[in-house]
């Protein structure tokens, strides 16, 4: 179902499953137990999801707002430095995972954090993620919630070297599992909350249905998901500007991603990527949609999977539409009605009663500019109050209690007990500083 050319004075649209799930409370005794439904908990402590966004006057249709998101210098906005640490994975290759705020002495070791994950080519410096994250980890004091905050990035993004033959997929969530491995062995005292932009959200979403009562995540924020990437990539194919702007704009920043790791992608000439990539390295630029055709789904991740035979059984694949009825935590999904790039949203939500979907009348591709100077969002209220609620309200297991036991093996990698040798990590290298209003070379901001 499409959702295109609504007014944008008009209110968002709230779906709810017709009986959502019954949540459980915090109480001041831990032997009473309480609960409430979702519909309930969100209607009342969500309430600026009901408000209509009203953007900012000259920013008044998708593509303003995309196109703004993308160009406009707003690095400075939402100021934040970050820790740095990295992580070897089985395979050789390298996570970089990005805390804040980096004077966390004074939090206690069960301070809630939020795992957030960037968009297709992003990181820990993006716009869209510093509009949220500041307040997360702004003092309660301050006005902020007081909590840690987290971006795994995926291989080669945020400045992340890429150490291994493997790049990353549209919707592959191993190296995202294993974050998760590091940060609930780290901190086993936390809650996790979930929040994700874009392709991120495409991820957490497709990780989360796969654990199941397992996921480490006791709740999930998904901005902007692209959901079904088959639907949403022929919708984008099929106009001059999709083609020509947003498609062209998403594969030659994902490609130029590739070209500046070529040297360990292509390290061995023999791999399946190093063919693939080579007769890329003198291409400027090339659609999303070539891009996976050519590239992705040909060696996005290893036997028996890859290779697809075509582009759309790979979006088939890695697409989280079909997965919503399987989450069994308390799922928020807000997408905007006149996003250029995502133009299908699955508003029913699987009929879960986990699920809530929210569908804005504007804001583009994770824009929601509302205010004249081109720096708030309406999206950043909604997700504060989210995350409020399912951090003060609803009783959250740890990650470490949601999650599989985690185990540290001989070879010194932590691994989910029982789990897949294969996948495991360990902290490599010094803590580094990173400065999250930068950027990165070659590569545009806020996709």
């Amino acid at each position: 179902m499409g959702f295109l050319g609504c007014s944008t004075s008009a209110p968002p649209l709230v779906h709810f499953a017709p009986k959502t799930a019954q949540i459980p409370l915090q109480t001041v005794n831990p032997q009473e137990k309480a609960s409430e439904s979702l519909r309930n908990l969100v209607q009342e402590k969500c309430q600026s999801l009901f408000t209509p966004f009203e953007p900012t006057w000259w920013m008044n249709n998708g593509h303003i707002q995309t196109t703004y998101s993308v160009f406009a210098d707003i690095s400075q906005v939402d100021s934040v430095w970050y820790r740095r640490q990295l992580l070897q994975l089985v395979d050789g290759g390298t996570l970089g995972l990005d805390f804040a705020p980096i004077d966390d002495y004074a939090l206690s070791d069960d301070t809630p954090i939020v795992v957030m994950l960037h968009g297709l080519t992003g990181g820990s410096y993006e716009p869209y993620i510093k509009s949220v994250l500041t307040h997360v980890i702004k003092p309660v004091e301050k006005g902020g919630l007081g909590y840690r905050a987290v971006v795994p990035h995926s291989r080669g993004c945020g400045g992340v070297a890429i150490t291994s033959p493997k790049f990353y997929s549209a919707g592959g969530t191993d190296d995202f599992r294993q974050a998760l491995i590091y940060i609930s062995h780290r901190y086993p005292r936390a809650v996790l909350l979930g929040l994700a932009f874009s392709l991120g959200s495409n991820i957490m979403t497709r990780y989360i249905a796969q654990e199941g009562e397992k996921s480490r995540l006791s709740s999930v924020c998904a901005l902007a998901n692209p959901w079904d990437l088959a639907a949403n990539s022929d919708i984008l194919s099929g106009t001059l500007i999709g083609r020509n702007i947003y498609n062209n704009a998403l594969g030659t920043n994902l490609m130029n991603v590739a070209k500046q790791h070529h040297t360990a992608l292509m390290a061995d000439p023999r791999l399946p990527i190093a063919d693939a990539l080579k007769p890329l390295m003198s291409v400027s630029q090339m659609t999303l949609t070539n891009f996976d055709q050519v590239f992705l789904s040909q060696v996005g991740g290893p036997p028996p999977l890859w290779p697809y035979a075509h582009v759309n059984e790979y979006y088939k694949a890695m697409s989280s539409h079909e997965l919503v009825g399987d989450i069994t935590i308390p799922y928020l999904a807000i997408n905007s009605a006149d996003d250029p790039v995502v133009q299908y949203v699955p508003m029913h939500g699987a009929g879960n009663g986990y699920a809530v979907m929210v569908l804005t009348s504007g804001g583009g591709h994770l824009g929601w500019f509302n205010d004249s100077s081109g720096k708030e969002r309406w999206s950043t209220k909604p997700v504060l109050e989210w995350l409020a609620l399912m951090s003060k309200e609803v009783k959250c297991k740890t990650g470490s209690e949601r999650g599989h036991r985690v185990v540290l093996g001989e070879d010194g990698f932590l691994r989910n007990e029982g789990g897949d040798d294969e996948l495991g990590c360990k902290e490599v290298g010094e803590v580094e500083l990173i400065n999250g209003n930068a950027g990165v070379e070659g590569l545009r901001k806020g996709l």
